[in-house]
């Protein structure tokens, strides 16, 4: 029996022993590499990537350092958890408060802005809800919640979701019911399920300046609230902690070099006849 007991108990441990690493060496998916370079690093981040920004800089940095970039999809609030648990080197985020607390934590360093965009309310053309006439983004919230007009949220905890619900609680309204619509999804797919529920939604600049096409429906109905201005922040993991961070750190001081701000402030012009984002020197202003 003591045998038969004594066997079992090394099974368990043994199955305990494989089974542990193998949780740990289950690493976020990759959603594209940009590089050819021996070196890499894996860098979390949404709509930069989405819209091929993400692209543009880590081939220009491949060809100076020879360091492939494992680009991770992930909205800034999963970008921060990915960071924080160490599953990737850095992020490419737009949530101040949250990377204030990031680095106060001490779990996150190098905080580096790179550039900034907006966001817009779209909505139908026929803006039933009257937000054209708001005098804020908090006024523009108001009045789709008080007319129960469509509305869609990301509700995410992405940076747009914070933001979004940031507007709510300025406008104390808990948003609930028929009419405020979640997605759990990315800006595209989300401006996309606007489009088909003829709803409103918060969009930043850069995907409705690349995507717009896919919302033939809507159209922007408000912007220009300096509440509504969104600035982008790069963050590495602390010294010591990822394999790849020493790569991801001269990452970081590429993108806000004079040739990574270039790439910024130009991205889009050619095809879509305007930039999809400032440079950290327009970005500055809207720090507080």
């Amino acid at each position: 029996m003591r045998s038969l007991i004594s066997a079992l108990l090394l099974t368990l441990i043994s199955t305990i022993g494989i089974e542990q690493p193998m949780a740990q060496s289950n690493p976020p998916k990759p959603e594209a590499i940009y590089g050819q370079g021996a070196k890499s690093f894996k860098l979390a981040t949404g709509s930069p990537g989405e819209l091929g920004l993400l692209q543009a800089l880590g081939e220009a940095f491949d060809k100076k350092e020879g360091a492939r970039l494992v680009w991770i999809k992930a909205g800034s609030g999963a970008s921060l958890n990915l960071l924080k648990t160490q599953q990737v080197d850095m992020i490419m985020v737009h949530a101040p408060e949250a990377v204030n607390q990031a680095i106060s934590a001490g779990w996150a360093s190098n905080r580096t802005l790179i550039g900034s965009n907006e966001f817009y309310i779209v909505g139908p053309k026929n803006d039933p809800a009257n937000i054209k006439t708001s005098s804020s983004g908090t006024d523009a919230y108001s009045k789709i919640a008080a007319t129960h007009s469509p509305f869609i949220s990301r509700g995410d905890k992405s940076g747009t979701h914070q933001k979004e619900m940031d507007i709510w609680a300025k406008t104390g309204i808990s948003p609930q019911g028929s009419w405020y619509i979640v997605t759990n999804d990315f800006m595209t797919a989300s401006l996309k399920r606007a489009n088909t529920e003829n709803a409103y939604f918060m969009t930043d600049s850069s995907t409705w300046v690349a995507e717009k096409d896919v919302a033939p429906k809507l159209q922007i109905l408000y912007r220009g609230d300096q509440f509504l201005v969104n600035t982008y922040d790069a963050l590495a993991a602390p010294a010591g902690t990822t394999p790849d961070r020493e790569t991801a750190v001269k990452f970081i001081q590429f993108v806000a070099s004079d040739e990574g701000q270039v790439i910024i402030r130009n991205y889009g012009k050619s095809q879509y006849k305007e930039a999809l984002y400032n440079d950290a020197v327009y970005a500055k202003q809207y720090v507080h």
